[in-house]
């Protein structure tokens, strides 16, 4: 089966595509592009007639800004982001507490925190999928039936169409569909917090008009946030008592609450919403061939800014592997690795997260007090600057030394200097200092679709110089002699001996060369000769 048809933003009904995504959410929309941009054919349904068009993310780290930056984003985006330097926590006085730094470099290259406005990302995203000739985004196009068979998937949509996919992924959010119609269960981990948010469109810079950038405020009459999303918004968010949820807030109630921040001569106000935050993870996140993503998988409190970020990571960590399935040089069982990996790193955050938002909505004066005094002394007795460390993946397609995210750098090939997926490229690499190259099957490698960099002192002939000495530093801190990568940035093996690593990658899931492909009995394909 085969995607056809798609060229021009139509398809006949009788055509399979590779993927039908479901829900048109930045998830959805950065799943379509990386599959897209693999050359594969997908459909994008969405249930409403446009984008969302409103806020609601605010905050992604580095990792994902070089995820965008793969899709050519960030040229565009860049203008309207803003740089986030620490994260901070404050009493209810205004003592800062707690000063999470954030790098303006760090692993990934790029900031460790930014702020976006998100109906500005998924406009770009939008725009990403509607140049790739093979992904077409269906706005108004309700999934209402979902039925298997063994060879695909066949969506019934509101409007009476039908779409028939070899795979399906559920992005479609808390109240997904097709997580329902699959009959998955959630785990509750028993957080519920009802909050009203606030959000607004600024007349003037907000370091003109003294807001805090990324601020928690631990007050226990309110318990307060506020955040800029990025450049000209900004957001508070007031925790609710029992007796306001459910309620609508007038404009002129919104007001009052931010008068100490803002008046209606500084900024418009866009929104007002209440939101209960919680934290809910399915059980299954594979159903054959349909699997879950993003909010229809997991939904965490926003206390560390990584909602979207792991729908985000979900994107990535299936792109690559339903383009290792389509392209048979993997059995379908490589997708059960895609839950094992990436739910103990969203379980992790997410209780993590929890963690905060218990701490931060403390209401009992004294609890409160009790809970200052630790976070003083902690502030106090700390030597090196705090930081948001995230987890490593679970246990899955990865193997000695991996699971931990990469490392970019600026590096140096002879004709240009920059960040290295900039310079080199993407897809899987194999990373190898020039004195452990001998024994390295280069050409197999390469055969394979393998990048693979040799990290040297001098650019040019094939050798790629460390600029800023990134790479030597991570080498020595792994110690190893050859690092192999995934195309979702994540380390899929590192050790001393470059060529185990090198045979590690075109073992584990090393793109066959077209038309030169022999599978193993165990599914996994063995490249031929160069």
């Amino acid at each position: 089966m085969t995607g056809q048809g798609l060229g021009g933003g139509s398809s006949p009904a009788d055509d399979v595509v590779d993927v039908a995504v479901v829900g048109a959410g930045p998830v959805g929309l950065t799943l379509a592009a990386l599959l897209g941009q693999a050359g594969r054919s997908v459909v994008v349904l969405e249930r409403y007639p446009g984008l969302y068009g409103l806020p609601r993310a605010a905050s992604f780290d580095g990792e994902i800004l070089r995820l965008l930056a793969g899709l050519g984003l960030v040229e565009e985006l860049w203008p309207t982001l803003h740089v986030q330097t620490a994260y901070q926590w404050s009493d209810a006085a205004g003592e800062i507490l707690v000063n999470m730094e954030s790098r303006l470099v760090g692993d990934s290259g790029w900031p460790d925190m930014v702020m976006f406005h998100q109906p500005v990302l998924e406009q770009a995203l939008h725009a990403r999928c509607a140049s790739l000739p093979m992904v077409e985004v269906r706005l108004g196009a309700a999934v209402t039936g979902l039925e298997q068979t063994e060879e695909g998937v066949r969506l019934a949509t509101a409007e009476g169409g039908t779409v028939r996919a070899r795979y399906v992924v559920a992005c479609d959010g808390g109240n997904s569909f097709v997580r329902a119609a699959l009959g998955i269960d959630q785990d509750d981990l028993d957080f519920a917090e009802p909050w009203l948010v606030c959000d607004f469109k600024l007349g003037r810079p907000a370091d003109e008009l003294g807001l805090p950038s990324a601020l928690q405020i631990g007050d226990p009459e309110e318990p307060t946030t506020i955040i800029t999303t990025g450049a000209g918004h900004q957001r508070f968010c007031f925790m609710l008592d029992e007796a306001d949820v459910g309620r609508e807030f007038s404009d002129g109630e919104t007001w009052q609450r931010v008068k100490r921040y803002l008046t209606p001569a500084d900024a418009d106000l866009v929104r007002v919403a209440t939101y209960t935050f919680r934290s809910l993870i399915a059980r299954r996140w594979r159903d054959r061939r349909v699997l879950l993503a993003g909010d229809a998988a997991h939904q965490m409190p926003p206390f560390l800014g990584q909602g979207m970020c792991s729908g985000m990571r979900d994107a990535a960590n299936l792109a690559f592997k339903l383009d290792l399935v389509l392209a048979g040089v993997r059995e379908t069982d490589v997708l059960d690795t895609y839950q094992s990996e990436r739910e103990p790193h969203v379980r992790t955050i997410t209780e993590t997260s929890m963690a905060l938002g218990r701490q931060h909505t403390l209401t009992d004066p004294e609890l409160a007090r009790q809970r200052d005094d630790r976070l003083r002394a902690r502030r106090d007795s700390r030597l090196e600057p705090e930081r948001i460390r995230l987890p490593d993946l679970g246990p899955g397609l990865h193997g000695p030394g991996g699971g931990t995210r990469s490392v970019q750098g600026r590096v140096d090939d002879g004709q240009q200097v920059g960040l290295r997926d900039q310079v080199v490229g993407g897809g899987f690499r194999l990373l190898v200092r020039e004195d452990s190259l001998a024994g390295v099957d280069v050409p197999a490698l390469r055969a394979a679709g393998v990048t693979v960099i040799v990290i040297g002192e001098l650019a040019g002939n094939g050798v790629v110089a460390d600029v800023d000495g990134t790479l030597h530093r991570w080498f020595d801190h792994l110690g190893a002699a050859a690092i192999a990568e995934r195309p979702d940035h994540y380390v899929l093996a590192a050790g001393p001996d470059a060529n185990e690593v090198a045979h590690e990658l075109l073992a584990s899931c090393g793109r066959v060369a077209s038309g030169c492909r022999a599978a193993s009995s165990t599914g996994v394909s063995t490249p031929c000769s160069a």
